[in-house]
């Protein structure tokens, strides 16, 4: 008698489960390197045509070149906006291979602890030689059978519900390029009642949280030292934030402290205090006011705001560029300033 084949047989259930997460596992690989691959072809696509549109216009100044140079424009935002939104699909499928990476992991274990279990106990049953100790080892490794089931049952749950999380925003993801005319060739007046301010708003906040996605981890160097890359040797939080406003083409200048980025807000019309106003691509201030430092204390740029808290990409967060999640309260927030 096998017993590890007998042991197989009463696994079958969590087997499943095991294999099912695998083979998701290779097909979210393959989509995430798909859109790796996709990103970098439209940001290289839209660096060459960049380059080729100015050279251009640089030796031509006729009747069309103001028309050539709007369409160049019109083309190199979509570029970019396609590129981000490949980029944003490719970090939402990360982390859906993550979790069926890790739910694989944890099956496969589960299945491989089960196995040596159920077989150490047939095969200690078969060596006293009895079909009572048979029968009874039997009998205890189909006991040990549900809880190594139950454990992978979860598991496969726990991934689908990231899956499905992942296609929610995958959707999303998708409708938002529609809206900016990418996806949706369609004139803007036939799709809907969605205004071009507020098409590009949207494209400029994906583009100003890509671009503070990729700086996530640098730190300043040396350590302690305030030495960064976005600003002055100095507290530079605030520099990061509006170095990220810049690269999305918001007209701000370097400004190292966060009350000025208020002040700004304010004489541009865009500072608010009702929290209630925050969406992806603003900035939050922390403290009481702008007034001082010891009043407006910390800045960061608002990546997802859901159920009453607020997750902030942050320029010097322990000497470093970090996603921080903070409960949307004007206990910690005096303000907030749309890009």
């Amino acid at each position: 008698m096998d017993t590890r084949e007998m042991a197989r047989h009463f696994a079958e259930s969590m087997i499943g489960h095991r294999n099912s997460l695998a083979g998701k596992a290779e097909d979210a690989v393959k989509v995430q390197y798909a859109l790796n691959r996709t990103a970098s072809g439209l940001t290289d696509r839209h660096e060459d045509q960049t380059k080729a549109a100015k050279t251009v216009l640089e030796h031509w100044k006729g009747d069309n070149s103001e028309g050539f140079e709007k369409r160049s424009n019109r083309l190199g935002r979509q570029l970019r906006v396609t590129a981000d939104a490949a980029r944003d699909a490719e970090e939402i499928v990360a982390g859906v291979t993550s979790a069926l990476t890790t739910g694989h992991a944890r099956a496969r274990r589960a299945v491989e602890e089960y196995l040596d279990r159920a077989s150490g106990l047939l095969d200690a049953g078969k060596a006293v030689g009895t079909q009572a100790a048979l029968l009874k080892a039997v009998a205890e490794a189909a006991d040990l059978e549900p809880g190594y089931t139950k454990e992978t049952r979860a598991t496969v749950r726990h991934v689908r519900g990231e899956m499905e999380d992942a296609a929610r925003k995958l959707r999303a993801l998708e409708k938002e390029v529609e809206h900016d005319g990418i996806a949706d060739s369609r004139p803007e007046s036939r799709r809907g009642r969605t205004q071009p301010s507020h098409a590009r708003d949207r494209g400029r906040s994906r583009t100003i949280i890509s671009a503070a996605r990729r700086e996530l981890g640098t730190r300043e160097n040396p350590p302690g030292s305030n030495r960064n890359p976005y600003g002055p040797t100095a507290a530079w939080c605030s520099s990061f934030a509006t170095a990220m406003w810049r690269k999305a083409g918001v007209d701000i200048p370097v400004l190292p402290f966060t009350g000025d980025v208020f002040r700004w807000g304010q004489r541009n019309g865009k500072a608010y205090t009702s929290l209630s106003a925050a969406r992806p691509g603003d900035v939050l201030l922390f403290g009481t006011g702008p007034g001082s430092t010891a009043t407006s204390k910390h800045i960061g740029i608002v990546e997802k705001v859901s159920d009453g808290t607020v997750t902030l990409i942050e320029g010097n967060s322990g000497d470093s560029v970090r996603r921080n999640t903070h409960k949307l309260s004007s206990a910690t927030f005096y303000g907030g300033v749309h890009p």
